[in-house]
């Protein structure tokens, strides 16, 4: 039987699938809200931290212009000036007097801010260093060399000097003429631990951590988590490429960081914040787990939907469906029982009636059917029998005539089974195998009518054939008919075919012959078998046809089509299985 339905296109499934697509739209509202609340937090978090390294920057910067401004009196100083030109013409203890003049000075510049490490003046014209640290000492020749060069005295007064990983603060006073070594320079070295201190300040959060970056060449302070810290030269290079402003995020060992970036043009100096984005996703921990919880619950939501549906929805319309199923194979005496008072009860209990309508109905049109058809075979017998009798006993005398006994015994033998088998009152359906064999029985009685002018081929029946059950007489009939109708009026070279051929599911049995047809006669007699009737005049062809039809349902029955021999050709349509609930009805 043909599947109308499949259970994906079920009132159930789309029930699920519409509760399913308004659960959607909740569902993917509640991811929205957690990944807003996520972004939010992080843009807060990041804006805040861009602020304060921002303003600490801008406080450094303004701290390093302080330090210039001091550096800058310096170069004035009277006593420095003296010292650097005048020498060779002072005293000792004058000398001494301007040496711890410049000292003092260059010792409360070094007190001055918290992250001067120490302050040097380079003498050249005298060869002393004097250090806010060390005090008076011989000159430091490689700090005057680097911080005397003419690439250097062009960042004097702009930029911080990166010089040996440190930074410096350089102003140079020269002597007047470009190429000449200048008097001397005075040099503020920054303290790398204050700045690393400075810098924890905003490591606030754990595994974070903040970077210090000045000039091109990865000089760097690091303060923070051990794997900021210990990766500070690579984390640098690689932050370059992140722009001097806002917020990135930033992936070191599998870890994903959000990173805040603050720049000075003036300092060529930028400040990387990192910080864990787990601080961003802790406080939402809670609502993380509330999601989920929310999502089983939907889950469980959906469960007890589709649960109760198939419940009280799918269950008794798939028995309603199951019921009319087994109506259409012809169940007449099913009943559907529902214990629940609902709608669907009073449908089965109105199904219920209707099958006991329906069952007296088809009781009295079905009966009226079967007497009608066995009476219409009855006929039909008794219309052979007068018939071919006539016939057979015409035949006989002229063998006797002619004395040819032997066929005569032939004859007769297959005479008496034809009529055996005809006049017995046995059940209306057999075996294929036994219509065929009185089927050839009487083909090979025609012949011998025929002899001279018929040749009949009868082919062998498949062994897959010889167990179908069948109504008796639909073969011989149409065998007859091409004799009778046809063949008798040939003079000579009449022929008929007997063949069986399987089509997909159905058993076909083929009779052709090569009688003279009009295509008027053809149209009558396909026009008949289309448009049978009940109270029409029934012939042996429509009888035959009407009792498959009746037996085996749709498809089955008799098509009458011109052979390629030019003649009738019936195609008998019996589908394959072997049990037919109406063949068995019938013959009750």
């Amino acid at each position: 039987m043909r599947r109308e339905f499949s259970f994906r296109n079920t009132i159930f499934i789309r029930l699920v699938a519409t509760f399913m697509l308004i659960m959607v739209p909740v569902a993917l509202l509640g991811i929205y809200i957690y990944q807003w609340a996520i972004r939010t937090t992080s843009e807060d978090i990041s804006r805040t931290a861009e602020s304060q390294i921002a303003f600490y920057l801008n406080d450094l910067d303004n701290e390093i212009e302080r330090m210039k401004l001091l550096q800058y009196g310096l170069l004035e100083d009277t006593d420095l000036n003296k010292l650097a030109i005048t020498w060779e013409t002072m005293g000792t203890i004058d000398r001494m007097d301007k040496i711890n003049s410049v000292t003092n000075r260059i010792i409360s510049i070094q007190n001055s801010s918290r992250y001067i490490r120490d302050v040097n003046v380079h003498i050249g014209t005298i060869g002393k260093t004097l250090s806010a640290l060390v005090g008076p000492g011989e000159l430091d020749e490689g700090k005057f060399m680097a911080f005397g060069t003419e690439s250097v005295r062009r960042k004097v007064g702009t930029r911080l000097i990166d010089w040996n990983g440190e930074l410096y603060l350089s102003a140079v006073n020269a002597r007047g003429s470009r190429g000449r070594e200048p008097l001397f320079i005075v040099e503020i070295e920054l303290d790398r631990q204050r700045l690393q201190e400075a810098l924890g300040q905003f490591n606030t959060y754990p595994d974070s951590g903040t970077l210090l970056a000045f000039g091109s060449n990865g000089y760097g302070v690091s303060s923070g988590a051990n794997s900021i810290r210990e990766g500070a030269a690579e984390i640098i290079r690689l932050l370059e490429q992140f722009p001097t402003d806002g917020s990135e995020t930033f992936t070191l060992g599998g870890q994903s960081y959000f990173v805040s970036v603050a720049h000075s043009e003036r300092l060529e100096m930028s400040i990387y914040r990192l910080i864990n984005d787990r601080i961003v996703r802790k406080p939402l921990d809670k609502f993380y787990l509330l999601g989920w919880l929310i999502a089983v619950g939907a889950i469980g939501i959906i469960f007890i939907y589709a649960l109760s549906t198939y419940k009280f929805i799918h269950k008794p319309l798939l028995k309603l469906v199951r019921g009319f199923r087994r109506l259409e194979s012809g169940d007449m005496d099913l009943t559907i029982a529902h214990e629940t008072n609902d709608e669907f009860r009073y449908i089965y209990n109105r199904f219920n009636q209707m099958v006991v309508n329906l069952r007296s109905l088809i009781d009295q049109a079905y009966k009226q059917k079967i007497l009608t058809q066995k009476a219409e075979l009855k006929q039909l017998q008794s219309q052979i029998k007068p018939h071919f009798l006539y016939n057979s006993f015409f035949i006989l005398n002229t063998m006797a005539k002619t004395g040819d006994t032997e066929r005569i015994e032939l004859f007769t033998t297959q005479l008496g089974e034809y009529f055996r088998f005809v006049t017995r009152n046995a059940s209306d359906e057999i075996d294929l195998m036994q219509e065929i064999r009185h089927a050839r029985m009487y083909t090979e009685i025609q012949e011998m009518r025929f002899y001279k002018r018929v040749k009949a081929r009868f082919d062998e029946l498949p062994p897959e054939f010889e167990r179908l059950r069948v109504p008796r007489l639909i073969v011989q009939p149409l065998i007859e008919n091409a004799f009778e109708h046809s063949l008798e009026k040939k003079a000579r070279d009449g022929r008929i075919d007997v063949r069986f051929e399987q089509r997909d599911r159905w058993a076909c049995i083929v009779i052709e012959d090569n009688g003279g047809l009009s295509d008027e006669e053809l149209e009558r007699i396909v026009r008949k078998l289309e448009h049978d009737n009940s109270e029409s005049e029934t012939t042996g062809i429509v009888n035959v046809h009407r009792r498959i039809a009746f037996a085996y349902g749709e498809g089955s029955g008799l098509s009458i089509a011109r052979g390629a021999l030019g003649g009738l050709e019936a195609t008998i349509r019996i589908p394959l299985e072997e049990a037919k609930p109406n063949v068995q009805a019938a013959s009750g």
